[in-house]
């Protein structure tokens, strides 16, 4: 049996015929840039996660960029930040000439701890990024109160939890405004790159609005220097079609995380494998992450052998990237961050996974560790 980390294919059958209308529709009007489909993605995007506005943007990563260029984030100033993330969320921070200010993670959900995030603080501390990762909130009431107490901006990375929820508030509502990714392997994915930031201020909004056509307005008249941040039109077709799916599709998600929780239970595998704790309201798995208790490398090899997907996030944290060593961070510094780096895997969790397959993971993982 061959269980792939993830089958766009078998999704893409389901709705390939929108897909081919919604795409041939676009090449008639031959509306590629900033068409109407961007502005009612837009619209419905904002809906969805509870917020006032939503800009489309070009990726996840130019997502993060333009909200730390809107909230005026630059050289001199430092951001907050998770060191066990995707390398978008630092890099973003240092184009913009500021400087990474890194906080540990919790052991069980992988998010940053904002117990030690007073600490962290000080005059130059200008914005937070928490990182909603693998399909969970933050503790975003501690980072929230953090935030206003200082005046310092709150700027979500929820690039892998559109949907997820917080004490009854979605993913991206949050702070002062939530980034999003629609790179094809999220639980909303385009047919390439494309993002979305949202925001519930009139000022952030007209600014990320200004950024997102290189500053200017009206056209040929620039403000400020901003970028070709725009979301393709073909993009925003395709994601419309999807969005009305991304429910069942969560839905299911969920439900192939209770049946590994089973599976796991019944293979008596509690000793070795830790599995994904669901801490906040609503978690919507974009990744299923196990943390094994040892071998994880060679237990990856093995289940690769025999044709399981499967997928480190993160093997080397951001404070230890050669690129970062200007920042002076040593081994050690963020132990659990370290940890988690070592000991976890993340295993197919996609929609439309079969009952035989999961069966078959989790079968597996146990013959490696009763071997």
């Amino acid at each position: 049996m061959k269980v792939p980390l993830l089958d766009l294919k078998a999704q893409y059958q389901t709705i390939k015929d929108e897909i081919l209308e919604a795409t041939r529709e676009l090449y008639e009007t031959q509306q590629f840039i900033l068409g109407p489909a961007v502005k009612k993605l837009e619209e419905r995007i904002a809906l969805y996660c509870d917020a006032k506005y939503a800009v489309g943007v070009s990726s996840g990563t130019d997502a993060l960029l333009i909200a730390l260029m809107a909230a005026g984030i630059g050289p001199g100033d430092e951001v907050i930040t998770s060191p066990y993330t995707f390398f978008a969320t630092v890099a973003s921070i240092v184009r913009v000439g500021a400087r990474p200010v890194f906080l540990d993670i919790k052991n069980d959900t992988y998010n940053i701890d904002p117990q030690a995030m007073k600490d962290k603080i000080t005059k130059l501390t200008k914005a937070i990024i928490p990182v909603h990762l693998y399909g969970q909130c933050c503790d975003m009431d501690a980072i929230l109160e953090m935030g206003h107490a200082h005046d310092i901006k709150v700027i979500e990375d929820a690039a892998q939890a559109i949907g997820a929820e917080y004490k009854g508030r979605r993913a991206g509502s949050m702070g002062d405004m939530g980034c999003f990714s629609f790179f094809p392997s999220k639980n909303l994915g385009a047919f390439g790159d494309g993002g979305m930031v949202t925001t519930s201020s009139d000022t952030l909004y007209e600014q990320l609005m200004l950024l997102r056509v290189h500053g200017s307005h009206p056209k040929y008249y620039h403000k400020v220097v901003g970028g070709n941040f725009r979301l393709d039109t073909l993009q925003a077709a395709i994601i419309l079609v999807k969005l009305p799916y991304l429910e069942q599709w969560t839905e299911a998600r969920q439900n192939n995380a209770k049946r590994y929780r089973e599976l796991f239970r019944r293979e008596g595998l509690d000793g070795w494998v830790s599995l994904p704790v669901e801490k906040e309201d609503r978690h919507i798995y974009n990744q299923f992450v196990i943390a094994v208790q040892s071998r994880r490398d060679e237990l990856r090899r093995f289940l690769n052998e025999a044709d399981i997907g499967t997928e480190v996030y993160y093997p080397v944290p951001m404070h230890l990237q050669p690129c970062f060593k200007y920042l002076n961070a040593n081994k050690g510094d963020f132990p659990k961050a370290e940890a988690a780096a070592r000991k976890t895997l993340a295993l197919p969790i996609f929609p439309e996974l079969t009952d035989e397959q999961q069966a078959f993971v989790v079968q597996k993982i146990g013959a490696f560790y009763s071997s």
